[in-house]
């Protein structure tokens, strides 16, 4: 296997190339976590892998509970599926509370604060309620609890790590919180070691072919575990080596490096790069810099094309309108135009505006 192979396996395995999943809930099921911090990209990271999928559709699907947004993993936002999110917060949460220690100890926040304020929200929301953040510091302070600075955000924090809220649907333009166990109130632990066996296997059927450095950085484990669960699932799996790395992938969900070639959008965060600590397959490391600028973090959206990132992008969002701009890594060769106008037009069909395109070579279209 050599790397254009890799990168276009994982287009597949992700379902950005030939999607087989419907519906968005299916979708974050397949893919185990979807990272979800910058929520409107989060959105668009599950459409782009859904057929016929609008936005308004994924955000039904998130209302309807069908995909549910918290802290799983990584101590990051991500979508994860209902049936999914009690067991994965029990496997992987635990570590990120524990790392958090030094930073509650910074903002004064004890376990006797946690355990109030714990309290506090739970007799706010119970009952089906929703409340914003600013509602709940609100609430936090009328208790005596000061909310300010860093401290607010890193109580529901905690409070989501221990299973106790998670986001409900948004107010507005504004997130709200709910409690857990009534938002998903069917949601099913599972022993340690099926839980550890069952994100194994997700994460390699689904982001395949990858490495287990990649699994561990994807997941918050210890290589310890991420060993004891490729081990427990490693028979259902394929494998091959490239620069003596070994890779692992379900082989009925990919397919070859023959596939046919375009061209697509992707948002801030993607899977297709987030969730690998070697992303050369798809990434020059010439270009890290154009993606997370400084090393800060941030993953830019990206263009990718033939299963390489060749560039970035942006949009503005008028009333009635997209405006895109198109940053490629080097001009678009011919192949690359020709290909970007159908991935620009999927965005399109997910906004459900009309999207203009300025690539910043002095072309510009407008597609209706």
């Amino acid at each position: 296997m050599h790397q254009r192979e890799i990168s276009l396996r994982r287009l597949v395995s992700q379902q950005i190339a030939q999607p087989t999943f419907a519906e968005p809930g299916a979708v974050v099921r397949w893919l185990g976590a979807v990272q979800a911090q910058d929520y409107l990209g989060a959105l668009w990271a599950v459409g782009a892998r859904t057929p016929g999928a609008t936005e308004q559709t994924v955000e039904q699907a998130l209302a309807e509970r069908r995909i549910v947004r918290t802290w799983p993993m990584r101590g990051t936002i991500h979508f994860v599926a209902p049936a999914d999110v009690r067991w994965m917060l029990a496997l992987l949460a635990p570590r990120v509370i524990k790392r958090s220690q030094g930073r509650l100890r910074q903002l004064g926040l004890d376990q006797a604060t946690l355990t109030a304020s714990a309290h506090v929200i739970a007799s706010a929301l119970e009952g089906g309620k929703q409340r914003t953040r600013p509602a709940l510091y609100t609430v936090l302070e009328a208790a005596g609890i000061a909310a300010g600075g860093q401290r607010g955000l890193h109580i529901l924090g905690q409070l989501a790590h221990m299973g106790l809220i998670c986001f409900g649907a948004r107010d507005g333009k504004q997130p709200t919180f709910t409690l857990l166990d009534e938002w998903v109130p069917g949601a099913a632990a599972l022993p340690c070691d099926e839980a550890l066996a069952t994100l194994t296997l997700r994460y390699f059927t689904s982001h395949g072919p990858a490495t287990i450095q990649d699994f561990v950085w994807w997941a918050g484990l210890t290589v310890a575990d991420a060993q004891a669960g490729l081990g427990s699932v490693a028979g259902q799996l394929s494998l091959a080596h490239l620069n003596g790395q070994t890779y692992y992938y379900a082989e009925a969900h990919t397919a070859s490096g023959d596939d046919p070639v375009h061209a697509c959008l992707l948002p801030p965060f993607d899977e297709l790069l987030v969730a690998y600590r070697d992303r050369t397959a798809s990434l020059d490391r010439a270009y890290n810099g154009l993606i997370v600028p400084g090393g800060n973090g941030i993953f830019n959206p990206i263009v990718v094309y033939d299963g390489r990132v060749v560039g970035t992008w942006k949009r503005v969002l008028k009333a009635d309108r997209a405006l895109l701009r198109l940053s490629p890594f080097q001009p678009w060769n011919d192949s690359q135009a020709q290909a970007l106008p159908a991935a620009v037009a999927h965005y399109q069909r997910f906004l459900g505006l009309p999207v203009m395109l300025d690539d910043r070579t002095g072309q510009a279209t407008t597609d209706s």
